[in-house]
């Protein structure tokens, strides 16, 4: 039976041969750097593309949240890192979940890491954020006096332990000098490693932002990556350079339930509850809620340029189309429509669940099927 036949409403589609290629490209960028590949598992956040992963050797995986990392636990990881400062109020749970799981924690004060030294019964690891330019969250890279008080605190407990030091430079998204971030990257991760290393013969350094992993071949000596996004990619990375959209692994299938010839546009069931609201802008103003595909009973086709539809516009469940000449000339009402996303993490937080193109459902860790 064709995946298509299962679809009456918004559906998230999963191409598993695009997924597999991204994780094993990004899996053989690592080996190629000596780095270990940690993915942040906020993009797919399901235990059967885990299962994928593991395919192409890697072994952890990082989440942004305990509530993640509850669910990927039992599932074979060597450790599990919770890449958001920590929640204090969560210790409880952290405890509940280390009895039977390695994990590590992010720590970017004082008070934090005594609150866990207090309050931890179990073995669990701690990477102190860095912030060398992002401005969200961290340390700054030069308040030695900061990153010297965590790690005082934290000897104070012989549950809690130093594994190193993260930077997630996140202004890749929006500052177009990958390079010139990622010398800032390797300077603020290098004088850290040469500090602190003697003390700390074990630490390591990670940082973590797809359109850096995927585009530069220049880590220093960095340990470790854990990008995300580049599971699936999606617009916004390929608006980044960091992926061609024939490599975006995920389509939201939208039924289409009106044409609007005169006005060029077609109305979509598909709206900002399925697909978030991120949004591209082009320079005349146009903006991008997504791009349509063509689906068939193999995934998807992309239009040529000049035929490109977009989402032009989008409410809770609506979603209207600008579209092609070809497209308003073939479509017709009852019609299905994909797109592809301009977030594809924040599109299957949404939809909690995959439709892969054999038909088969794919877990989230949202709620499945």
């Amino acid at each position: 039976m064709s995946y298509l036949s299962q679809i009456t409403s918004p559906t998230l589609l999963i191409d598993e041969k695009i997924c597999r290629a991204n994780i094993k490209r990004m899996s053989d960028k690592a080996a190629r750097h000596n780095m270990k590949l940690v993915p942040h598992w906020k993009t797919a956040q399901s235990h059967i593309i885990g299962d994928w992963a593991k395919e192409y050797g890697i072994k952890e995986v990082t989440t942004s949240s305990i509530k993640m990392a509850e669910y990927l636990c039992g599932q074979g990881w060597d450790n599990i890192h919770i890449a958001f400062p920590f929640n204090t109020l969560e210790i409880p749970k952290l405890n509940e979940l280390a009895k039977t799981q390695s994990l590590s924690v992010q720590v970017i004060n004082p008070v934090t890491a005594q609150k866990l030294v207090d309050g931890l019964t179990e073995k669990v690891g701690f990477f102190i954020e860095i912030d060398a330019g992002y401005g969200r969250t961290g340390v700054h890279v030069s308040d030695f006096g900061l990153i010297e008080e965590i790690l005082l605190t934290a000897k104070k407990s012989d549950e809690l332990y130093f594994k190193g030091f993260y930077l997630h430079a996140g202004h890749s998204y929006y500052m177009p000098d990958i390079p010139a971030l990622y010398e800032q990257t390797r300077d603020a991760l290098g004088m850290l490693k040469a500090k602190y290393q003697s003390e700390y013969p074990e630490l390591v350094t990670r940082t973590g932002d797809t359109p850096g992993c995927a585009v530069m071949e220049d880590f220093g000596d960095i340990d470790e990556m854990g990008p995300g996004n580049f599971v699936f990619f999606d617009l916004m990375q390929a608006n980044l350079g960091g992926c061609e959209k024939s490599e975006i692994a995920v389509a939201l299938a939208v039924p289409v339930v009106d044409i609007n010839r005169d006005r060029g546009e077609i109305l979509v069931h598909g709206g900002g509850v399925h697909l978030a609201k991120d949004v591209l802008v082009d320079e005349n103003g146009n903006k991008n809620f997504g791009e349509i595909v063509y689906l068939n009973e193999n995934g998807w086709t992309i239009p040529d340029h000049e035929d490109r539809s977009c989402l032009k516009s989008i409410s809770q469940e609506h979603g209207i189309v600008k579209a092609s000449k070809s497209l308003l000339n073939s479509v017709q009402i009852g019609d299905l429509l994909g797109v592809l996303p301009v977030h594809s993490c924040m599109t299957a937080d949404c939809m909690g669940a995959y439709l892969s193109l054999d038909g088969k459902w794919i877990d989230h860790a949202e709620g499945c099927h």
